[in-house]
């Protein structure tokens, strides 16, 4: 059976626990920073959608999207450079790239255990499928993708003073 006329189910859809609701989370691309996430909740409200959740790369709503709804989301994020993604293997790169950016720029806690296998219990996939799809779709590699990060993250720390070169060379970056 095909979902209702008029609707347009673009997530996955699941149950939230403990209720009888169930939420459809929206995959957004170039969602990067919390000023992307304040962008979205606003977005979502005006359009009179309620959220459970914004978080880097995705939104969670309680209502089912209509098509009008759907475009009306879609034209406003593309305002402010934010796009809804549709395809799985473009929600996957995406989510690679949430994780790296969450790490990089935001996790004050240092790996434990290396990267492929963090990035791995992350997206519950075997980090060579990752590693291939990534750079298939790319053109880059995960490694340079997050060497990249870490080069802007340490640009960062020194333009605004937060840290001086030799505590950054002896940091975790």
């Amino acid at each position: 059976m095909g979902s209702p006329v008029g609707y347009c189910f673009l997530g996955d859809r699941f149950m939230i626990p403990g209720t009888k609701k169930s939420s459809l989370k929206l995959h957004i691309k170039n969602m990067v920073c919390i000023r992307c996430k304040m962008v979205v909740k606003e977005e979502l409200t005006k359009l009179g959608l309620h959220y459970t959740s914004v978080e880097l790369g995705e939104a969670e709503v309680l209502e089912n999207i209509s098509v009008k709804q759907h475009d009306q989301i879609r034209a406003a994020l593309l305002k402010s450079g934010l796009e809804l993604m549709d395809d799985k293997k473009s929600v996957l790169i995406q989510k690679i790239k949430n994780v790296i950016i969450e790490l990089v720029h935001y996790s004050e806690e240092p790996l434990t255990i290396n990267f492929s296998e963090y990035l791995s219990q992350q997206l519950h996939h075997d980090y060579t499928y990752l590693a291939n799809l990534f750079s298939e779709v790319q053109g880059t590699t995960i490694e340079k993708f997050l060497i990249a990060h870490k080069i802007e993250r340490v640009n960062e720390l020194l333009v605004y003073n937060e840290l001086n070169l030799t505590e950054r060379i002896n940091s975790r970056l």
